[in-house]
């Protein structure tokens, strides 16, 4: 049973799927039946709407029937504290339409904000989300409906890559848009400058968002295990460009860890949740990445 829900998190399952809202649905009922049997303690179906005891809380908010059957203290929390605002941004610029055989960088990120607002929509959390590239193509303030959590998965549906990247000026617009403080996801590559990255995660930071990165990384960008000589093409750009791989794949993985390290040592320092995701990863390590960073923003 549990192996069956868990191949409906698998991307190229996902990708035979008729729509995005059968998609999003089978990739979450999928990834809370496999949390029953998981190692994820806390984290099931049944804890949707606590959060783990911390001192100061009153104890007659302590669930002692949940205790009873994990050993471990956890408060019932209220309507109130359950909503969430969260926010989902992503990267639609040309570089995320890249794959090297599977899925692309950009329908492996479509995937991921469908779950991830499908379970938000679940956990009555309101939801938004912006698309962006050089600039906004799409914003959609959050709200909890159904019919607002329709309108945007056939946004993400619809949404196609069109230009470059600049995020610095895309996420500095929404940060503007969204004084009130929020749970901010980025989805994106990252392949910008890393000063651009750093100073658009500073400005949510100041402005009071939590915020969660994902990066969204193709194996091959990863491995660069590229043959003999091959023709590289800039999606962005459209420049290409004649390499030998062997002689180029140390410099590459060189310039690649530095700039990993860079992107790590920033949402080090900004208190950013920070999680890379190749494109053959199942989806359920991502909802666990998600759930974790919104109990420790609300604990």
């Amino acid at each position: 049973m549990a192996q069956a829900a868990t191949r409906f998190i698998d991307p190229d399952v996902l990708a035979r799927l008729s729509s995005l809202e059968l998609l999003a649905r089978s990739v979450v009922e999928g990834f809370l039946a496999g949390l029953h049997r998981s190692p994820f303690k806390g984290f099931s179906v049944d804890f949707m709407e606590y959060r783990p005891y911390v001192y100061g809380d009153d104890i007659r908010r302590v669930d002692w029937k949940v205790f009873a059957r994990t050993d471990r203290y956890f408060v019932r929390e209220f309507e109130g504290e359950t909503n969430t605002r969260l926010h989902i941004l992503l990267d639609m610029s040309r570089s995320m339409d890249y794959s090297s055989g599977g899925q692309s960088k950009l329908n492996y990120g479509r995937f991921l904000a469908a779950a991830i607002a499908w379970l938000a929509n679940r956990q009555r959390d309101a939801c938004g989300l912006t698309l962006f590239d050089t600039q906004i193509r799409k914003h959609l303030p959050p709200r909890s409906s159904r019919a607002h959590l329709h309108l945007l998965l056939r946004s993400l549906e619809d949404a196609e890559p069109e230009a470059a990247t600049d995020l610095e000026r895309s996420l500095n617009a929404v940060a503007e848009r969204h004084r009130k403080r929020g749970f901010v996801i980025l989805i994106s590559d990252l392949f910008t400058n890393i000063e651009t990255v750093e100073r658009a995660l500073r400005h949510f930071h100041f402005t009071g968002h939590n915020v969660l990165v994902f990066q969204v990384l193709d194996p091959q960008e990863i491995n660069f295990d590229f043959k003999d000589v091959v023709e590289l093409l800039d999606l962005e750009s459209d420049a290409k460009m004649l390499i030998d791989a062997k002689t180029a794949r140390i410099r590459y993985q060189e310039n690649f860890q530095a700039h990993q390290n860079r992107i790590r040592r920033t949402c080090g320092l900004l208190q950013v949740d920070y999680a890379v995701l190749q494109t053959d990863a199942p989806l359920d390590t991502a909802l666990f990445h998600y759930l974790s960073a919104r109990s420790r923003r609300r604990a």
